[in-house]
């Protein structure tokens, strides 16, 4: 029988609704996604039924299965999340956790729960907010990222092959010490990175199948403007111009495409 129970009382949730009301902003109608502790208990039922053996009882990651798997569940308790569409340091949004929960995320041994109702999943994201006080702060909470679309050039074939070989320069300098030289994860520093939860951090193959923050260009851009928490994947949005992210997304698709290239050739 789980003992986990909201951290703040009755009248603080009365506080928080005081406070998400007041954090709407004008004319823009963001609001933030404080607990819904009404859906508590029915979200710890599908939490129990689909999440509890790999994320543990407590939110800690330590479920049973966990320790058989490489990359670990995420622990909820620290309020910190990889894959979202917010700024560095915020929580993501109750979209970001639905597409994860509904697609899963390649690579790892979350899987796609495409046979729970939209209500089960809305009650679970509610029940994983319990398990962490940050998301009971206002200060937490950001509007999604605002990425700009891929410039027109992407669409002329010359131009794309003059950006993408200066993305590549750019790539030799400040990725290619984690992802190798070739975008293939295995750069002089990749065996020693870790994660905030001092877990091994190999760097993704940027070449290959499905990236777990998406693969389209504004996936790719998205990622250099804010990195990724909890993880060394710095954000770029304060080093590089938003035209030199976009040559480094022009490289990092053409590795991509060169890859699938010979794949079909092999």
């Amino acid at each position: 029988m789980l003992t986990h129970r909201p951290f703040w009382p009755a009248l603080a949730l009365i506080f928080a609704g005081a406070v998400c009301l007041a954090q709407n902003r004008e004319g823009g109608g963001f609001r933030a996604a404080f607990p819904d502790d009404s859906l508590y208990l029915a979200g710890r039922h599908v939490y129990e039924r689909h999440c509890l053996v790999c994320h543990g009882e407590r939110g800690d990651g330590r479920g049973e299965m966990a320790k058989e798997m490489f990359p670990k569940p995420r622990p909820f308790k620290d309020g910190v999340f990889k894959y979202s569409t917010t700024p560095a340091g915020k929580l993501p949004t109750n979209d970001d956790l639905r597409r994860v929960i509904r697609q899963g995320i390649s690579g790892t041994s979350m899987p796609v729960f495409d046979k729970l109702s939209d209500g089960e999943v809305r009650a679970v994201i509610e029940y994983v907010k319990a398990f962490s006080p940050r998301w009971r702060k206002p200060e937490n909470y950001a509007p999604p990222l605002e990425v700009p679309e891929p410039p027109g050039w992407f669409d002329d074939e010359t131009v794309l092959r003059q950006r993408a070989a200066k993305g590549g320069e750019m790539f030799a300098a400040a990725c290619a010490s984690c992802h190798g030289d070739k975008g293939e994860g295995n750069g002089p520093a990749a065996a020693s990175l870790k994660d905030a939860w001092e877990q091994p951090a190999p760097p993704a193959d940027l070449r290959r199948g499905g990236l777990r923050n998406g693969t389209e260009h504004r996936d790719l851009q998205r990622v250099m403007m804010k990195g990724i928490d909890g993880t060394p994947m710095a954000a770029f949005q304060e080093a590089l111009t938003e035209e030199q992210r976009w040559e480094l997304v022009a490289f990092i698709q053409q590795l991509r495409r060169e890859h699938e290239a010979e794949r079909g050739r092999r």
